[in-house]
């Protein structure tokens, strides 16, 4: 029986895999390109907050440092290597 209340079971996970495995290069090119992009969104709009910090007479020392709170926010790595840390060794 595959089947156990309504739940499909896996009975080969290297089946899964290698069904998995082929489509991994292009995943991994895709989403490195989403990211680069979205990097560069996030730079973009790090700069646009600075310079509008600074036109509103925030001095340039606060406005650089408040853009790299600002930024700090979209640094996915940043999450998801402390999203795994705290998965590891629990909360």
């Amino acid at each position: 029986m595959t089947e156990v209340k309504g739940e499909a079971r896996i009975e080969d996970p290297m089946k899964i895999i290698g069904m998995i495995l082929p489509s991994l290069p292009s995943l991994m090119f895709r989403c490195s390109g989403e990211y680069l992009r979205f990097r560069s969104k996030a730079r973009t709009g790090g700069l646009l907050f600075q310079n509008k910090l600074i036109d509103q007479g925030i001095d340039k020392i606060t406005a650089e440092r408040l853009t790299e709170v600002y930024l700090d926010g979209s640094n996915f790595l940043k999450y998801m290597f402390s999203f795994r840390l705290i998965n590891r060794f629990g909360r």
